[in-house]
């Protein structure tokens, strides 16, 4: 599904990562810790087209997405990736139903097929769908509803930048799990960014960016 291929990402005369390199196969999950300004959040910008590297390769789905053109880039992540927010990213004046639709109309789903799926997952995911205010939701609940807006557009390829950071013990755990589950529940494969080493631990493979004063960041598999 996902394969990094000696990436290599650097800002000017800095360069932040080296040497990254792994794969992740359909319907696995993989986690990736390390010190915050270590590079993680520019490996998930770069799959996702916001970071062009400085060398080396990233193929989702067999397609390289450094190789291709700005406008094919785009439309072929819009509906094969998906990201999942440290925090969510809703917009507090649309209740739980119209932040997830948003995602489907922008992927160019019929507005009736956007409702009915977005109500489908959110009821899978037991959050209120209407009748409600995004901002009143808590903190577990706004997290679901950025998991369904994720989903809604059946993304083969799920991101989750740090998608318990937020969160207190209760509803960390709950997110946790539910992010774990997306392989076996809705195929996707997924690949979360996390501070968290119990997180980590629980996802098929792990790997940690080791930040070296100095020098870039150094990339290492998890035993």
């Amino acid at each position: 599904m996902l394969e990094v291929h000696q990436l290599v990402i650097a800002y000017g005369r800095r360069t932040v990562l080296s040497g990254v390199d792994f794969t992740l196969p359909a319907g696995a999950s993989a986690a990736v810790q390390g010190r915050s300004g270590s590079g993680k959040s520019s490996l998930l910008a770069a799959i996702l087209g916001m970071v062009t590297p400085s060398s080396g390769d990233i193929t989702v789905n067999g397609e390289s997405v450094i190789r291709m053109r700005s406008a094919a880039r785009r439309d072929f992540l819009r509906h094969t990736v998906s990201m999942v927010f440290q925090h969510g990213e809703l917009i507090d004046e649309l209740e739980p139903s119209e932040n997830v639709e948003v995602a489907a109309l922008l992927a160019g789903q019929s507005r009736h097929d956007a409702r009915q799926s977005a109500a489908q997952l959110l009821s899978d995911l037991d959050v209120q769908a209407t009748g409600i205010l995004t901002r009143d939701l808590s903190g577990g609940e706004r997290q679901r509803v950025a998991v369904a807006r994720a989903l809604i557009t059946k993304p083969q390829l799920v991101l989750a930048d740090e998608p318990t950071g937020s969160l207190d013990a209760e509803f960390r755990d709950m997110v946790g799990d539910l992010v774990l589950s997306i392989p076996e529940r809705w195929g996707s494969s997924v690949l979360m960014v996390t501070h968290d080493p119990d997180l980590a631990a629980r996802a098929d493979s792990s790997y940690r960016v080791v930040a070296v004063p100095g020098e870039s960041s150094r990339w290492e598999a998890v035993a």
